[in-house]
């Protein structure tokens, strides 16, 4: 972290209570537009799962599961059970994962709206392969293609926003990220129901459809403005205050933009990023770039989301029952989402995600209750308990949508050093899309193997990470962006290997709690 009197310490915090500005029109509209790098992971969530249950898509590049869906006495849950159709879902997180890799240091060079473009472009492109496929290799190109833009996007929309957003709404504006992302999953759900009814070609239309969020995000990245941190970064100085006056509505801008060139200094003189991330003074953040995402993943939600129809087909739910049911689970997560919004930057981070996982084990664990004492292999579930079933997932996506969903974005994406920011970010995505590969890749597996127990599996999950956001995570509610190194100083673990600061320094953490109503 740079700034002030510390160098690579930390920003002063005397200055960072000196910024001023308000949220503007223009700091609205950028986000709202670079959320949109949201939808285009969402929609693919919310699409695999119903395109993956449709006749026509298995029949024409999955026939042995199409048959094993029509054979009556198949064990309810292994009738989807195929490695080749869950490489279907997950060879795309396979690819974005490697391209986020890439993009860490596309985003720190050219900028991240560079990345953005970048990310709808390749999206752009799997989608009208996808849509367009005639046989499996064309299918798995299009998904690859696909894995590449969700790679770039994941990686430079988050840090796009982190940056462009005031200190005291940060949490809130990183947010609509998320919510584009909901939006997705909503959207494409109901894209499915609308076109299961169009057989056998329906798919082909769900899958293209992918082509409008990406169309949204390349013609919005290359509108938006690039964000003044990174401007600076590249030495455009000039260009970089003028953007930060912009956006925050006031030419008094001194203390944040010197902030800013203090980070820059000393990010320029980092000359690989990804090994001044090992360094000693940025575990902390490294631990959180790891276990953020992989805890985000390991709810569950995503075999949730996936496989919503599949799963829900395998309890008994019929054809359009099923797509209905995970339209529904879409739509409380999309509105679930405004509750993170409207309470992140008033309760804090750490509230959301303890009281969500909480939420979370209670429900998952009356899930695995039901399904193991009324639901057989070879038998499905009265109307009575699918509604239960049904409700306690809505409870489950519900608390996830207001914790875990756009936390596990959020608290990465705004903890890192400018020096760091581009190469942490492109951890957190890595590590986000290798376990969501692991998970869709082996979900159906195990979800024949344990049966129920698969969802005692995800609880047990859930209590480790809630455990260790109590433990661990320090609240950054408040806290500007570049002087996040102060929270590991007060904390009671992290302070032991973060190097200290100046005794005359060692109460300006609870000094900048302050700053949010300050600048409000």
């Amino acid at each position: 972290m740079a700034g002030g009197s510390f160098g690579p310490a930390g920003v002063a915090k005397e200055r960072a209570e000196q910024y001023q500005g308000r949220l503007t029109l223009s700091v609205i509209i950028t986000c709202i537009v670079a959320a949109v790098g949201g939808s285009i992971f969402g929609y693919d969530i919310g699409i695999s799962g119903g395109v993956t249950s449709m006749d026509g898509f298995l029949e024409k590049f999955f026939h042995k599961v199409y048959e094993k869906k029509r054979h009556a006495h198949e064990n309810n849950y292994c009738k989807y059970d195929s490695q080749g159709l869950a490489a279907f879902t997950s060879s795309l997180y396979l690819a974005g994962l490697v391209a986020s890799l890439i993009a860490g240091p596309v985003t720190r060079i050219y900028g991240r709206r560079a990345s953005i473009v970048c990310g709808g472009i390749s999206f752009l492109i799997g989608a009208s392969l996808n849509a367009s496929a005639v046989n499996l290799a064309m299918l798995l190109l299009g998904r690859i293609m696909l894995g590449v833009g969700i790679g770039f996007g994941n990686q430079a929309v988050p840090v796009y926003l982190s940056e462009m957003a005031p200190t005291h709404l940060r949490g809130g504006l990183n947010m609509m990220f998320q919510l584009a992302t909901t939006l997705g999953i909503f959207t494409a759900n109901m894209v499915n129901y609308g076109t299961h009814k169009l057989q056998p070609w329906g798919w082909r239309l769900s899958l293209g459809l992918a082509a409008v969020p990406a169309l949204l995000m390349t013609v919005g990245g290359l509108l938006l403005p690039e964000t003044p941190n990174s401007l600076i970064e590249r030495g455009l100085t000039e260009k970089g205050r003028k953007v930060l006056e912009q956006i925050r509505g006031t030419e008094n801008v001194d203390a944040e933009f010197q902030d800013m060139a203090d980070a820059s200094e000393l990010a320029n003189s980092i000359k690989h990023p990804f090994r001044n991330i090992l360094e000693k003074r940025n575990r902390p953040q490294l631990v959180m770039a790891f276990f953020m995402p992989t805890f985000q993943i390991l709810t569950g939600i995503n075999s949730i989301l996936f496989y919503a129809p599949i799963l829900f087909q395998s309890m008994g739910f019929q054809g359009n029952a099923s797509l209905y049911s995970s339209a529904l689970t879409g739509a409380v997560l999309c509105f679930s989402t405004f509750i993170s919004i409207a309470t992140v930057d008033k309760l804090g981070r750490r509230v959301l995600l303890i009281s969500g996982g909480i939420q979370m084990i209670i429900c998952q664990v009356i899930v695995a209750v039901i399904l193991g004492l009324k639901f057989g292999t070879n038998e499905h579930l009265t109307k009575g308990f699918s509604a239960m079933v049904v409700a306690f997932f809505c409870l489950f996506v519900l608390a996830f949508g207001w914790s875990w969903g756009p936390l596990g974005w959020t608290v990465p994406s705004e903890i890192f050093p400018l020096e760091t920011r581009s190469a942490g970010q492109s951890i957190t995505v890595a590590v986000n899309l290798l376990f969501t590969f692991i998970i869709a890749q082996s979900f159906l597996s195990l979800l024949c193997k344990l049966k129920f127990g698969i969802f005692l599996f995800f609880a047990g999950w859930i209590t480790i990470m809630t455990i260790f956001v109590y433990m661990f995570l320090p609240e950054t509610k408040g806290v500007p962006i570049e002087e996040m190194i102060l929270l590991w100083r007060k904390h009671w673990f992290w302070k032991r290997i973060v190097p200290g600061i100046p005794e005359e320094f060692d109460d300006s953490l609870e000094m900048g709690q302050s700053v949010a109503k300050i600048t409000a």
